[in-house]
């Protein structure tokens, strides 16, 4: 079980590290949060991106992955709400996939906030810090 949380955390990590990195090269996705409603669109879909590169980043690495987690749930909230009110649609169709979105991204968060709480595990960045601090540090830390 020990070899299990590397590859979740890859694994969960990839979808943020992909779309972090969409927010700086795809041009439709200013188009699409502007058509949404975000208010200044060409700011926020950056700095999302940013939050979810990051975040990302650094929950595949396992580097301050508790951080990382409270990162992609803090860029999950509003992209989630905002992007994903299937509430508010009136075609069926487009309601339905922006439900199964919304959903989706309601699972991420749960996710997000399991890694928050518990940490990268013990294959890690973070566990080899631990490693690393001498005991009266670890008390501190």
């Amino acid at each position: 079980m020990r070899y299990t949380i590397l590859p979740a955390r890859i694994l969960f990590a990839a979808i943020f590290i992909s779309s972090g990195i969409a927010h700086f090269t795809s041009a439709e996705m200013v188009t699409y949060a502007a058509a949404a409603g975000v208010p200044l669109a060409k700011l926020a879909v950056p700095l999302s991106g940013v939050l979810a590169l990051a975040g990302g980043l650094s929950l595949a690495l396992g580097y301050r992955a508790k951080l990382g987690a409270w990162a992609l749930v803090a860029f999950l909230v509003p992209v989630t709400l905002a992007m994903h009110a299937f509430w508010g649609v009136s075609d069926p169709m487009m309601r339905q996939m922006q439900q199964v979105m919304f959903f989706k991204n309601v699972a991420l968060i749960g996710g997000a906030l399991a890694f928050a709480y518990f940490g990268a595990g013990p294959l890690s960045l973070d566990a080899r810090r631990e490693e690393r601090l001498p005991k009266l540090a670890r008390a501190t830390a």
